[in-house]
């Protein structure tokens, strides 16, 4: 049962910093195609890592997490206020690059498809 709430708190935090970043976090380092894609949450509630999605250049990147440490307790007070939880959970941002792992690696296999294709069709 203690999984399933820190899962359900972890899902409504997704929301709710998903909202704050959209309305009201006004950093102009943290651009507009920045993303929370999962907030993992300690079995007692009292820390949250949250997986963020960023666009843009490593340096972009960068200036995103430090944009995101320094509204950290805003963000935090907002979503004790918004969740209704007791203990404010300490939050700790993670950079998730998997979406762009994932685009590189199907770059990688479309170009190797059009080269096996390229050969195929100059061997005939």
């Amino acid at each position: 049962m203690r999984q399933n709430r820190a899962a359900r708190v972890g899902d409504e935090m997704q929301k709710v910093i998903s909202q704050l970043l959209l309305t009201e976090v006004k950093d102009p380092r943290i651009p507009m195609m920045t993303s929370v894609l999962e907030v993992r949450m300690s079995s007692d509630l009292t820390h949250a890592t949250i997986f963020l999605s960023v666009y843009g250049t490593e340096e972009e990147k960068r200036a995103c997490m430090a944009a995101m440490e320094r509204a950290s307790g805003f963000i935090r007070s907002q979503v004790a206020r918004r969740i209704k939880l007791r203990v404010a959970p300490e939050l700790h941002f993670k950079l998730d690059e998997s979406i762009q792992k994932s685009m590189e690696l199907m770059d990688l296999i479309d170009k190797t498809i059009q080269e096996d294709q390229r050969r195929a069709h100059g061997d005939e």
